[in-house]
């Protein structure tokens, strides 16, 4: 008999399995700052595309979007607290 665990795991949030882009037929775009806001924290990080339900292709896209935006300065790279 094993004994237990101190770890127990966690119950998993039910994630979209639909990528946002896919279903409207369009690609991130670094200058549309509403849409980007919505796959960054309040901390400046991009949110993974295991907690988005992104598609692959277009997390990747996503995250050069995101990148040409901070560059062109329309996102910050670091928030302050």
């Amino acid at each position: 008999m094993r004994p237990k665990s101190r770890f127990t795991k966690r119950p998993m949030r039910p994630v979209p399995r639909n990528c946002a882009f896919c279903d409207t037929k369009t690609e991130p775009d670094f200058k549309d700052i509403g849409m980007l806001s919505k796959f960054v924290t309040e901390r400046g990080k991009l949110v993974a595309r295991g907690k988005t339900g992104i598609c692959s292709t277009h997390q990747r896209k996503l995250t050069v979007s995101v990148k040409h935006a901070r560059h062109v300065a329309l996102l910050p790279f670091v928030v302050r607290a």
